[in-house]
């Protein structure tokens, strides 16, 4: 089988479409191609003229395919090797591992160490994700906060209640095991070809459960609303971990703990620190949401080609670099979606961003976020970044006078005046906005820093600085703030057994690079290192 890149098609293109292009890139007869399944699709919509998909194939052929490779001597024509993942082969343990957080992390290390037969035991602080729904919306249309089961904590992690997105910049080979095990437990098929796939949030809930069905099926536990309070320790290894439930405190003994807890468990955060393990402050973002109608991104992006049923929604990435010496950058695009509430402790205000599978929402968002470290923090210690979120999210609380969220169009923000109201975009956060000043709530190097990097970003992408879009405030759980350390081994320097893993441990960004680093972690935990 040959695998063939760098196909131009149009947005229409059919199967015979794929057969016929493959043919005339190995200058061979339609009829010579046996079959082209797509491997690949991505949008080129660099000429707003030719807006057009880029595809690679996986082409049988009648005809000497070495032959046909070495006389071609082109770079997008090469044999098609199949993807082939082994698993890590190690002794079964005497105690079954233990996985503190279900979201992709701890998820896919639980999932890894069930198919290894080592029948992991996960504890997760939050709700079976059926019941995290329910929890959830009753924040976003009453106000009621559940501090242990929110956007932030339950089945599936902060990645249940988002775009689904599932574009990495690593280049692991795991990337595929991950999106093929998402695919047999529900997602789109497509997310094994699209160059920017993802599964929305109205259809992850059923993915994730059907992984949690197949651990238990393998013999793993999954122990909901049970919350990590201690690791136990003798001679610097790890024999044990105190839980907390409604049954109450107890021990679940083991000599192996993954520790994928994500960016936003402070109380464990803080029980590292206790114990004197090697953590550190890191540096991360803090910003905004911003809000624009979709069909403005879509025609800033695929000009008359916009609304194109084969298209979809537009999204976009966007950075700049600034005189003060900082970067503003998106994050997290959301293509037709909404803003929605995403606090996970009382009295402070967290915005976050999620879309339908169908991506077919009035506006589209993005988290518009400055860069941030240490000497920000405005003190010392590996919680610092802790205490510097904590306290922009509770300033927008105050200011807002509850959950409701700061917002303010960019034009009264770029001239530094409270917004009264709003114009062609409305703004979609629940539980609710409060018109006003963000900067009130905002550190000043933050608004400096947006207000500079808006018109440039509006270069970059016609209609982004437009004055009726929304800003809603704050946008702080980008990713953690601090760093567990760890080494080659993916084991605490101080403390052996434990294997400090995902997005919490300061180790991946995305639902994709947490999965494959709690992959990587079982894998260690597998083979005995």
């Amino acid at each position: 089988m040959l695998h063939i890149s760098n196909l131009h098609l149009g947005l229409g293109f059919t199967g015979e479409d794929l057969k016929r292009a493959a043919a005339k890139k190995l200058r061979l007869p339609e009829s010579a191609v046996i079959s082209a399944e797509l491997a690949r699709k991505s949008v080129d919509a660099r000429k707003k003229d030719k807006v057009h998909f880029v595809c690679a194939v996986r082409a049988r052929v009648d005809a000497d395919e070495g032959r046909l490779i070495h006389r071609l001597r082109d770079s997008s024509v090469r044999a098609a090797e199949p993807y082939v993942f082994e698993l890590p082969r190690g002794p079964e343990p005497e105690l079954p591992p233990v996985v503190a957080g279900f979201g992709p992390a701890g998820m896919f290390a639980g999932l890894l160490l069930a198919r290894c037969g080592h029948r992991p035991v996960i504890i997760e602080r939050g709700q079976p994700v059926e019941e995290r729904q329910r929890t959830v919306e009753a924040f976003w249309r009453q106000g009621r906060l559940d501090p242990e089961s929110n956007v932030q904590f339950g089945e599936g992690g902060a990645g249940a209640f988002s775009d689904g997105k599932l574009t990495t910049g690593t280049g692991d080979g795991r990337i595929r095991y991950v999106l093929e095990e998402l695919v047999r437990a529900g997602a789109p098929e497509e997310i094994l070809t699209d160059a920017k796939p993802h599964i929305g949030t109205d259809r992850l809930p059923e993915t994730v459960k059907n992984i949690r069905e197949k651990i238990i099926s393998l013999g793993g536990q999954v122990l909901f609303d049970t919350k990590l309070t201690d690791i136990i320790a003798r001679d610097n290894q790890v024999t044990g971990v105190r839980i907390e439930s409604e049954r109450g405190e107890r021990t679940i003994h083991c000599r192996k703990l993954i520790l994928a807890v994500g960016h936003s468990a402070r109380d464990v955060f803080s029980l590292l620190f206790r114990l004197g393990l090697p953590i550190g402050a890191k540096p991360f973002s803090v910003g905004v949401r911003i809000e624009h109608p979709a069909k403005l991104i879509d025609r800033a992006q695929y000009g008359s080609f916009a609304g194109h049923p084969a298209l979809g929604a537009a999204d976009y990435k966007l950075s700049c670099h600034l005189s003060n010496g900082r970067g503003v950058y998106t994050f997290c695009m959301c293509p037709g979606g909404t803003v929605t509430g995403a606090a996970s402790e009382p009295g402070g205000i967290v915005t976050n961003g999620m879309s339908p599978w169908a991506r077919d929402g009035v506006n589209s968002n993005a988290a518009l976020l400055v860069g941030v470290g240490p000497e920000d923090f405005g003190g010392e210690g590996p919680l610092a970044g802790v205490e510097y979120q904590r306290g922009i999210e509770r300033l927008a609380y105050e200011y807002a006078g509850g959950y409701r969220a700061p917002v303010q169009r960019v034009a009264d923000f770029m001239e530094k005046r409270a917004s009264q109201g709003f114009g062609s975009v409305l703004p979609t956060y629940l539980p609710g906005t409060v018109p006003g000043d963000i900067s009130r709530c905002l550190p000043e190097y933050i608004c400096c820093s947006l207000r500079e990097a808006l018109p440039i970003l509006g270069r970059q992408l016609r209609g982004f600085d437009d004055g009726d879009a929304v800003l809603t405030a704050p946008e702080t759980r980008s990713s953690s703030p601090v760093r567990v350390l760890r080494g080659e081994d993916m084991q605490s320097p101080g403390l052996r057994g434990l294997f400090p893993c995902g997005e919490g441990a300061g180790y991946a960004g995305g639902i994709v690079s947490a999965a494959v680093d709690g992959l990587r972690c079982a894998g260690a935990a597998v083979e005995g290192r």
